[in-house]
């Protein structure tokens, strides 16, 4: 496995992780299951840095991701931005 494979491996493992811990906040709310959502992004986000340090993506990348997204979001869901 190269590393581009291992690093790319390791974060869709990650983004399961947060999906399931999303869940749980969900189907058991408290502090638990919340801290687990805290424990799970922080995961996923050491991965997005690692990918910024290895120069797989930037950072203004992510920040331009993000803008467009937030954009999105305000006219396709209800939540408040």
């Amino acid at each position: 496995m190269t590393e581009q494979e291992e690093l790319m491996t390791i974060t869709s493992e990650e983004c399961g992780e947060v999906i399931q811990a999303c869940s749980k906040v969900l189907r058991f709310p408290g502090d638990q299951s919340t801290e687990m959502l805290k424990k799970e992004l922080g995961d996923l986000y050491c991965m997005i840095e690692i990918m910024i340090e290895k120069q797989i993506l930037t950072y203004t990348d992510l920040m331009d991701g993000a803008k467009a997204k937030r954009y999105k979001l305000k006219e396709w869901s209800n939540l408040e931005l």
